[in-house]
């Protein structure tokens, strides 16, 4: 009988993490979930535990990493994501990009695993270009705030090309752009979930700025699905991962607000510094290598987000 393959999601009591553990023991996967909890919950995964094909480590990817066996896959998701958790812990999310991908990288040449890495949309900072492709380099300011999470990333994906060319290791380099769905958290700070949250309480809505910043929001599922795709294939440069349409920050409010049938409305608070004015994905060549592009439109998805988060604030 053939081994089940084995893959290690480090960050994996996450958002984007768990939902990945659900998707790759769905598909006959044996799961390895790595995180420290410092902002990933047990909740997440807590419905794994029994399952034989699952184990847990509660341990900090910035120490040495090792996990007995083989090893066929490495999915490197662990950090913190949210502008409240990067600003909150930004050395941490410094170290997590830099000695945490170092570490991984030495477990995937011991155990010549694939190895995956989450990056993201941050990498373009606040973009001059749009919609922003992949040979994009990106107007990022390093040493502002959000420079601990842009640069994190950048540097991620600088090692991990490194380890390719010198030690031949096989790796994935996923951009991420702006996702949302069921297990993000109430005090998140995203866009959605802060809205949604707000707008069940029948609170002001906090919009940033002057709300006219484009965002471009994937469901969680289609994400999952494209990252799957991407495990799976052999291309080993960077591959934007999001919804290639646009809307504001203030019609995603309205939205929201007509969706939960709620007394809030808007208030404007001053933009962050480096806040990005645009964000859109150039999905051509995840549709041309992967054969993938979101399925799931908003409106679908901002329903079934909204059902969790009732459920979740009952």
């Amino acid at each position: 009988m053939q081994r089940k393959k084995r893959v290690l999601i480090t960050g994996g009591a996450g958002f984007i993490g768990s939902h990945l553990a659900d998707k790759l023991i769905n598909e006959g996967y044996t799961i390895i979930v790595m995180d420290n909890l410092i902002t990933g919950s047990l909740k997440n995964i807590e419905h794994l535990f029994p399952l034989k094909e699952f184990e847990f480590y509660n341990h900090d990817v910035t120490k040495f990493v090792h996990i007995p066996g083989e090893l066929d896959f490495i999915l490197h998701f662990a950090s913190p994501a949210s502008p409240n958790d990067y600003l909150r812990i930004p050395i941490h999310t410094l170290k997590v990009g830099s000695l945490g991908t170092h570490n991984l990288l030495g477990l995937a040449k011991e155990k010549r695993s694939v190895f995956l890495i989450a990056s993201t949309s941050e990498i373009y900072g606040d973009p001059l270009e749009n919609p922003q492709a992949e040979e994009y380099w990106g107007n990022v300011n390093p040493i502002g705030p959000r420079g601990v999470y842009d640069e994190a990333k950048r540097f991620m994906e600088s090692m991990t090309m490194a380890y390719h060319r010198y030690h031949n290791i096989d790796i994935r380099i996923a951009r991420i752009f702006n996702t949302f769905g069921p297990r993000m958290r109430l005090d998140d700070g995203r866009a959605i979930p802060n809205f949604m949250v707000q707008a069940l309480k029948n609170e002001d809505i906090t919009v940033y700025g002057d709300g006219n910043q484009f965002r471009s929001f994937c469901y969680i599922d289609d994400l999952v699905e494209g990252i799957y795709k991407l495990m799976l294939s052999n291309y080993i440069y960077p591959i934007n991962l999001g919804f290639p349409d646009m809307i504001t920050l203030n019609l995603i409010a309205e939205e929201i607000i007509k969706l939960c049938n709620s007394k809030s409305k808007i208030v404007y608070k001053p933009l962050p510094e480096d806040d990005p004015k645009i964000r859109k994905p150039d999905i051509t060549k995840a549709k041309r290598i992967l054969n993938w592009e979101p399925k799931i439109n908003r409106q679908e998805g901002l329903k079934r987000t909204l059902e969790y988060f009732r459920s979740i604030l009952k």
